[in-house]
């Protein structure tokens, strides 16, 4: 399978997300020269923008659904890795399937600045539309104010002037709406009475700024919180408008709501930094952690033992369940002691320990961790049993490099790793043959 069929997958996959801009032949043309430059990249290519300008490609062609982010992450993890390994028994999978991870978040990170760059062009326009209806309005003051109220009323975005005592001059309906307010309650109070002491945020900082003539205008993303509760993301654009003579007659406000953009935002990075099977932070995201670890830190490398027999015996939907209950047991295990567990690849587990206490507190956790994973699980009315080898690691200051404190870590695990199996036997934590599952 090569580019030109990978662009077909992919166009599949994306079917019915709406993209009125481009017919199919259109579509795959334009995945098939994303598809070449994506391959290269997961095979250890040198374009390190080729995500990034896929998902711009994508949200200049009109996809900006969220449904083309989660479809596109599967072809780059799934269709795309099996494409440039070009056989499973390929050695260099495991760095392919890596790089194609790093490939889908910088995807996801792009689609969001993508979107973000196309919402903020659209404000800039609406607000640079309503300057020069207000300046026409000096000039010509019948007939452009009307277009300005036909603007002001109509918009899509939420406009409003303010008046150089901090008081509301007038409000639109979707302004009004983003505060909780309505265009009658608004006029002739003061924004601090408007927004209430909660909301007395950076924003208003700004604006005091402007009332006060020490700027001329200011840009800032802002939350709203409303009275019951609910918080409103909003982008805010404010700049003064001046006379003939150069007088600051108002100041002029145009808001847009990014709250669904900004939870967008929030959930394509936990897509990205997260693993899919067992929502454990991923790979990439351990090490971005790391790189910011407060010292000591210590690791605890756990591998699985006997995970390869049951998924033999009773197949991978099973195996992925006990990796689930596994993860959800770590989660419990590690969560009191705010230590960071993670999926690093397989069966394979690593705790990240920061301000560690020495390496007692990383043998008692291995202790713990030991105690919680052996236990038998039931999955689907089948008693299993999986055992764990676990190695622990302490650093007084962060290595250089990652790759270094995962080595130490691995290397402490095997040497440990047949005092480890000792240790969990008697528990039945694992073995070959029926003690890896019993019907309940």
């Amino acid at each position: 399978m090569g580019s030109w069929e990978l662009a077909q997958r992919w166009a599949d996959a994306l079917d019915g997300v709406v993209a009125p801009t481009l017919n199919r032949s259109q579509i795959e043309e334009m995945l098939a020269a994303l598809c070449t430059g994506l391959i290269d990249a997961a095979r250890g290519g040198e374009d390190p923008d080729i995500a990034r300008r896929a998902a711009r490609m994508l949200v200049a062609a009109n996809y900006r659904d969220p449904a083309a982010v989660s479809r596109t992450v599967r072809v780059i993890c799934s269709d795309l890795v099996e494409v440039a390994a070009d056989g499973s028994d390929d050695p260099a999978w495991p760095d392919i399937s890596d790089r194609a991870i790093v490939l889908a978040g910088d995807f996801a990170a792009g689609f969001t600045a993508a979107l973000r760059g196309a919402a903020l062009a659209e404000q800039e326009a609406t607000l640079a539309a309503v300057l020069a209806a207000a300046e026409e309005a000096e000039n010509r003051r019948a007939l452009s104010e009307a277009r300005f109220e036909a603007v002001f009323d109509g918009a899509l975005v939420g406009i409003g002037t303010v008046d150089m005592t901090g008081q509301v001059v007038n409000c639109n309906a979707t302004l009004a709406h983003m505060l909780g307010q309505t265009p009658e309650t608004m006029p002739g109070r003061t924004v601090a009475d408007i927004l209430g002491p909660q909301n007395l945020n950076a924003a208003f900082i700004e604006l005091q700024r402007m009332v006060a003539g020490e700027s001329e205008s200011f840009r800032t993303e802002t939350e709203h919180l409303h009275t019951d509760g609910r918080v409103t993301a909003i982008d805010l654009s404010m700049s003064a408008v001046r006379d003939a003579e150069g007088a600051i007659q108002f100041l002029i406000g145009v808001a847009v709501d990014v709250t669904e953009r900004k939870q967008l935002a929030d959930q394509l990075w936990h897509d990205a930094n997260h693993d899919a099977l067992t929502g454990l932070p991923n790979r990439p995201h351990l090490f971005s952690r790391l790189a910011e670890a407060a010292s000591p830190i210590g690791v605890c490398y756990l591998d699985l033992d006997g995970f390869k027999e049951i998924n033999d015996l009773w197949g991978h939907t099973i195996g992925d369940r006990v990796l689930r209950v596994v993860s959800a047991r770590l989660r419990d295990t590690v969560g009191p002691l705010g230590a960071l567990p993670a999926r690093i690849g397989g069966d394979e587990f690593l705790v990240l320990v920061e301000r560690c206490a020495g390496e007692g507190q990383l043998n008692d956790l291995a202790d713990e961790l030991m105690t919680a994973l052996a236990a038998p699980l039931e999955v689907n009315g089948h008693m299993l049993a999986v055992g764990v080898s676990i190695g622990v690691a302490y650093f007084d200051e962060p290595p250089a490099a990652a790759d270094e404190l995962m080595h130490a870590a691995d290397a402490a695990m095997y040497r440990n790793k047949h005092d480890a199996r000792a240790a969990i036997r008697p528990r039945g934590a694992h073995r070959t043959g029926p003690a890896l599952g019993q019907t309940s």
